[in-house]
Parts: C-alpha cells; structure tokens; sequence
C-alpha cells in the first residue's frame, strides 16, 4: 500500500508544520483540498494545542498531522548558559528590557501527552526521536508516526523503531533543520542525494522535503524514490499562513527583486542550524557563528526572544528570523486554495505529458520497425 493510500490523501502534498507560521485554519484547508495539512506544535502550550487539535477538528474530517519538537527534560528545563555579550550589549542599547524565563522551553512530555489524550491522525517529530514504545502507543490510539531526518542514518533510527514514514529533509529546506546526528550537520545533503541514499539502506516510505516548490519538483522528488513531497516555503506567502507582515512581504521583495534572496543556514537565532534570508543581524553578528561561541538550543532562543519581539513589533525585517528555503524566488501573494491549485495542474500536467510521451515514443519504434521490414502494410495479406 502507498503513502498516499496509508494517510488518506487525494494529493501527494503535505503543507511543512512550521513552528509559528502554522495556523488551524492553513492545516484544515489544505487537509480539506486533499493534501495533508500540519501544525507545528513545538512552541504550543499543551493546553493551547490541546484546543487547536480541537479546532482542527472542527474543521475538517480529513487527515491532518502535528509536529512535536524532541527535547530531553534537561534541554527544556535548564537555562545555564550566559547571555552572551554581544546580544546583550545590543539589548541596552537599543534600551529592549528583557527578563529570561524560568525555561527555555515548553516540556515535550507534556506535549505528547496531549496527542495520547487528544489523539490525531498524524504526529511527526523533528530534532531527535522518540522511543518504540511511543511509537507503539501512538500507534495503537489510531495516529501514524512520521521521523524527520537529515542524513540516512536517522532515517534507518525511525525505521528501525516502527515509524510509519520519515520526512528527509534536505540542506535546501528553510528553517529548522531537523536531524540530531553530528553527521547531519557535518556534511549536510542535498535533497535528491538524501532520498538516494536513505533508499540505499531502508525501505520506509519517504516523504521529502527542501526547496520543493512547484508541480515539477513534485515529480522530480517522486522519480527519486519519495513517495510524498512537503513543502514550507511556497504556503508561507499565502493567506491563511499566520507569520506577520513585515515577513511576508520581505519573502515577496526576495522573490520580485526588493531585496537580496540569499539564504543562509545560521545558529544565530535559536542555537540550532536554521535556513533563512540574509538580513542585517546575521550580517552584524556573522562572526560569533561558530557553535562552541553561543548557547544551545533552546537556550539561545530564549535569550534572542526579546531581540524578534522588538523587531516585530517594529516592523523591522532586520532583526527577525526570516526562515525560508532556497526557493524562496518563487513564492507568489496567492491564496491558499491557488497554491495548491496550481501544484497539482502543475505536476497532474507533466505527468500526463510524460504518459503521451512515453506512449507516442512506442508508437513510433513500432512504426519505424515495420518500415524497416519494406512490407507495405496498406494492402491486405493474402491467405
């Protein structure tokens, strides 16, 4: 049985849950058009997404997916880092007050607790991997378990405990990138390489993501080995996506030229390898990338907290995290409901075309066969 028939989907387009960009009603729409629509529930209260699911719900009786983000009790409980100075500095003399929290981060057993009260359809699950015993669980409460992996090592670790699927996730994608093995980000892989390889030592069904952003690359990734394509950047642009403005319109000013579409992968923000555009704060403070000069995730997320509010509420696209993938060239200011339009005439068109193409190439062998024999096959044949 496919992917497509597993999760019940007329489409194989899955909307990328992203953290603070998702909303219930872009999950519901695409869910409802037939593709697989996702909430990215990492920085979501329990109680919160709790009432999302819920809203969800309500919705739309389709298929839809929550994403967790994997962190141990200590990465969300300890905050033992110093802010560095740098960002501090930049605090006073932007006069920004701040006050770090208790946590830096949401408990993710408090959060996968709800999915097991609340179950859903679909639970993926970036920045590390769960037990096979959560797996199980999940499982026996109706949900498919989906991975996310950087490299195939962590793509045959989701296997091997029972996962459903695994999303690879290749060095184009933007924002977080969600593999946790060192070799994940030593040598990070381009999509169709990641496919090629995970195909090489597991046979999960794989759903691909990074820099995915039109019905051609649909197929290109379908021919490759995965059997789903998610996509992040391209919803991003569209209205039911819930980033703010200033965001959405710097992803436009990249895509028609009002600004540089470069994009970077950066520890900057969060401690943690994220891809986003190019802007004047991982400009300024390039030179304390390297890891071992800040704090860990989810430390230094906490600390650059109050740094993204300020400029949000400023409506300063210099100093926010402006995640999005290397396609980002080709995001458009459309409806929801169009971009998945044009996804599937896009990839339903070229893979009709292929179909006539294949067909017309054996017509024409044949023909040039029977030419070649010097029979005239316009007369009849003689008993």
């Amino acid at each position: 049985m496919t992917l497509l028939n597993t999760l019940d989907l007329t489409y194989p387009i899955i909307q990328a849950p992203m953290a603070g960009a998702t909303t219930p009603e872009l999950a519901a729409t695409v869910s409802k058009f037939g593709g697989l629509g996702s909430l990215g529930a990492g920085m979501t209260a329990p109680d919160v997404l709790n009432s999302e699911i819920n809203t969800i719900k309500s919705l739309t009786d389709r298929p839809f997916m929550v994403n967790l983000m994997v962190l141990s009790e200590y990465e969300s409980s300890a905050l033992d880092s110093e802010i560095p100075a740098w960002l501090s500095n930049y605090y006073q003399e932007k006069n920004i007050e701040f006050t770090l929290p208790k946590h830096p981060a949401l408990s993710f057993a408090e959060q996968l607790q709800v999915l097991y009260d609340n179950p859903v359809p679909v639970a993926s699950f970036t920045f590390g991997i769960i037990s096979a015993e959560q797996v199980q669980r999940l499982q026996s409460l109706g949900t498919r378990v989906v991975g996310t992996a950087n490299h195939p090592l962590e793509a045959k670790a989701w296997a091997d405990i029972g996962a459903d699927a695994v999303c690879v996730q290749g060095v184009e994608a933007g924002g977080h990138r969600g593999g946790w093995l060192p070799q994940s980000e030593n040598d990070p892989l381009g999509l169709l390489t990641l496919i090629s390889q995970t195909r090489a030592c597991t046979d999960i069904p794989l759903i691909a993501a990074g820099g995915i952003m039109n019905g051609k690359d649909i197929k290109a990734v379908q021919t490759a080995g995965a059997e789903l394509a998610q996509i992040g950047t391209a919803f991003l642009t569209t209205d039911k996506c819930g980033i703010n403005d200033i965001y959405k319109q710097a992803l436009l000013d990249a895509s028609q030229g009002g600004r540089s579409s470069e994009t970077r992968l950066t520890r900057l923000f969060s401690g943690k390898q994220a891809r986003g555009l190019l802007n004047d704060y991982l400009h300024d403070f390039a030179q304390f990338e390297s890891a071992h000069e800040l704090p860990p995730y989810p430390q230094l997320n906490a600390m650059t907290k109050f740094l993204r509010a300020h400029a949000t509420k400023n409506r300063d696209a210099e100093h926010q995290s402006l995640w999005a993938g290397q396609g980002v060239t080709l995001v458009r200011q459309e409806r929801t409901v169009e971009l998945l339009e044009r996804l599937v005439r896009e990839s339903y068109f070229d893979r009709r075309r292929l179909i006539f193409n294949s067909a017309y190439n054996r017509v024409d062998t044949v023909l040039k066969e029977y030419n070649a024999t010097g029979i005239n096959y316009s007369q009849p044949l003689s008993a």
